[in-house]
């Protein structure tokens, strides 16, 4: 009679811990992997030979785990909520470490497997489409960083540019600052010569440029040296071109995810859902949902996935029922 095997993988940056235990919880394996690895075809190599049964993991994507699915070892998903609460079982203190964690994760894998769901993959355009949908959303994160960042300068270097149009990142705000960086380039500002600004970039506000030289000249006008002034000028101008390179891209992968979503077979599906368009919000809905119909046996499941499932908590005489409100 073939013994089963159970693993545990907790995922890190550098390595990955990996533990693999028997039918009686014992240890057979403990070992690192490189995620520096070009393949992982040696830690693939390494659990058929110890006739691993199936692998536990935190996340449900990436290299290491389609290397995994594709010998043909079945992968399940423990949430890191779950893990922390699976802790509890091995020591009261609750101390966490990556050789430790992979140990509860095959252990967990090993009496509690009924409860969790193996990972089936997603088509490949579906992985496409997630890729693209998160690498835009990235891109949209970095580049509110980067206008969180451009705001800070202003603030002491130009105060008058802040407000001065309706959205720091916008094109016109941009072409602006590039134009006038620092309180002190924008000194020499007139009204005949910010009119012809505005008219030469197509501004779209209502604002005369009265009204708006107006805002420049009363705003405070902060004290700096020529140097500073200028190196001030130099990081105003180099977070604009980063604000407008990451503006661009996020763009122009929006698309690509509308072209992707248009020629995806469930795109139908989500289109269809109440105020889910016919782009990228229709689009992060379809690639995070999946396509894997089996995932969702119930309405229920989803929605706890969606994170709008009610929790209940009740003790004694006391129960109270709520939502969740992120993820």
């Amino acid at each position: 009679m073939v013994k089963e095997h159970w693993c545990g993988l907790d995922w890190a940056d550098r390595s990955h811990a990996v533990c693999v235990v028997d039918e009686t919880g014992g240890i057979r394996a403990r070992f690192e992997v490189d995620n520096a690895a070009k393949s992982f075809s040696g830690l693939v190599r390494r659990l058929v030979k110890l006739q691993v049964a199936g692998v536990a993991i935190e996340r449900p994507d990436g290299p290491m785990v389609e290397a995994l699915m594709e010998a043909g070892l079945t992968v399940y998903v423990v949430a890191p909520a779950m893990l922390k609460a699976v802790r509890s079982r091995y020591g009261a203190s609750g101390a966490k470490s990556d050789p430790g964690d992979a140990f509860c994760l095959a252990d967990f894998l090993r009496t509690d497997r009924h409860r969790l769901r193996a990972v089936v993959p997603d088509a490949p355009a579906t992985k496409g489409l997630r890729a693209v949908t998160r690498t835009r959303k990235d891109l949209v994160d970095a580049r509110i960083a980067l206008t969180n960042q451009l705001l800070a300068q202003l603030q002491l270097c130009f105060p008058g540019a802040i407000g001065l149009f309706e959205d720091l990142h916008s094109p016109i705000a941009l072409a602006f600052l590039r134009r006038y960086p620092t309180a002190a380039r924008a000194a020499r500002l007139t009204e005949a010569r910010l009119g012809a600004f505005l008219k030469r970039v197509h501004y779209p506000g209502g604002t005369q440029a009265s009204e708006l030289l107006r805002r420049i000249r009363e705003a405070p006008a902060p004290a700096l040296q020529a140097e500073e002034d200028q190196a001030r000028a130099v990081c105003v101008t180099s977070l604009l071109e980063a604000i407008a390179s990451c503006a661009g891209q996020a763009k122009q992968l929006e698309r690509g995810v509308v072209h992707r979503l248009e020629a995806h077979p469930d795109a139908g599906i989500f289109t269809s859902l109440p105020r889910a368009g016919r782009g990228v919000r229709a689009a992060s809905l379809l690639s995070e949902i999946g396509d894997v119909r089996q995932r969702f046996p119930e309405a229920e499941s989803l929605m706890a996935l969606a994170g709008a499932s009610p929790v209940t908590r009740a003790s004694g005489k006391h129960r109270s029922v709520g939502f969740r409100w992120c993820l």
